[in-house]
C-alpha cells in the first residue's frame, strides 16, 4: 500500500479527479481519500513513481 498526501484536494469533485487518474492506471487498485487529512492510500501493484506523475499531470501533485 502506497499512501500520498495531495493538498489541493478541497471537494467531492477533487476526490473523483483523484480516484479516476489513479484507476486510469490500474482499474483493479484500491483507492481511500480522506478529504479531511488530504491522504490517499493506494492498493496497486503499479510503482509510486508512476502514481506521483499521473497525478502531478492530472493538477493533484502530491507532497
Amino acid at each position: 500500500m502506497v499512501e500520498l498526501k495531495v493538498d489541493n484536494m478541497t471537494c467531492g469533485h477533487c476526490v473523483s479527479a483523484v480516484t479516476r487518474i489513479l484507476k486510469s492506471l490500474d482499474p483493479q487498485a484500491t483507492v481511500d481519500i480522506d478529504l479531511g487529512t488530504k491522504r490517499v492510500r493506494v492498493e496497486t501493484p503499479q510503482p509510486i513513481e508512476a502514481l506521483k506523475q499521473a497525478l502531478d499531470q492530472g493538477g493533484y501533485p502530491p507532497t
